[in-house]
């Protein structure tokens, strides 16, 4: 296994202490060999690491190390995973039209390099900006588009983050039953791929399943998650594969 696959294998299953272990190394080994791919993936796994942690100061300093390095290199591919994170910090920290900003220009980065997935990726996190902005009928139409191009395309990974969008939306819509729904679904589907949420997606996820049991009150929270554990995905979303789609795999394998 890479270092790539192996550091973020070890980040999904939420083992920070181990990401942090054989990132360091990385970095220092990188630096050593005067390798600037192993450096910049080994300072973005530990940047990751602080915005799980909420340091959102050293993960934004982490990341501009890594863009720097990025940069330098002359290879734009690079510049990706650092770009993400600088996007993620401002999403996290509140400055949603920052951050809507800077998914933007890692949208138009990945098109050019050929990288649909990641392209899928931050629309998906562009579209959380929209809604914190106030802007529910866009952000209705990019989580649409999203749910419509993870099925055609059969990225059945991303098939918890489009639970936390429909918690989400289904919040920001003043139904609480539903976001209890999709945050059964969300819970279920990331045991089912034996990883955790990303540190956005987790702020995320957490503010839809604490304001739908403020609401519901917490037997009717209950009740309505359990139905949504039990929700396949094409019962979820009303959607059926496309015939590329394939089996997600753990993490851990």
């Amino acid at each position: 296994m890479s270092f790539e696959d192996e550091v973020r294998a070890t980040f999904r299953r939420g083992d920070n202490a181990g990401v942090l272990r054989i990132a360091e190394a990385e970095v220092e080994r990188a630096r050593k060999a005067g390798e600037p791919a192993g450096e910049v993936e080994g300072l973005y796994a530990m940047a990751r690491v602080a915005l799980r942690g909420d340091d959102l100061p050293r993960a934004e300093v982490l990341a501009r190390m890594a863009l720097d390095v990025a940069v330098l290199s002359g290879d734009r591919r690079l510049e990706e995973r650092p770009r993400h994170v600088l996007a993620a910090a401002a999403r996290i920290s509140g400055d949603y039209a920052r951050a809507r900003d800077l998914y933007l220009a890692s949208i138009e980065l990945n098109e050019s390099l050929g990288q649909a997935e990641t392209v899928n990726s931050e629309y998906h996190n562009l579209a959380f900006t929209e809604l914190h902005l106030g802007n529910l009928d866009r952000a209705r139409e990019l989580f649409a588009a999203g749910r419509e191009r993870v099925f055609r395309q059969g990225y059945r990974s991303f098939v918890p983050y489009l639970g936390i969008a429909a918690a989400a939306l289904a919040s920001a819509e003043g139904d609480p039953r539903r976001a209890a729904r999709m945050v059964g679904f969300t819970d279920s589907a990331y045991a089912t791929i034996g990883q955790v949420p990303d540190p956005d997606d987790a702020v995320e996820l957490s503010k839809a399943r604490s304001l739908a049991a403020l609401s519901l009150g917490e037997a009717e929270f209950d009740r309505e998650y359990s139905r949504g554990e039990a929700l396949a995905p094409t019962e979820a979303f009303g959607l059926t594969w496309g015939p590329s789609a394939q089996m997600p795999v753990p993490s851990d394998m």
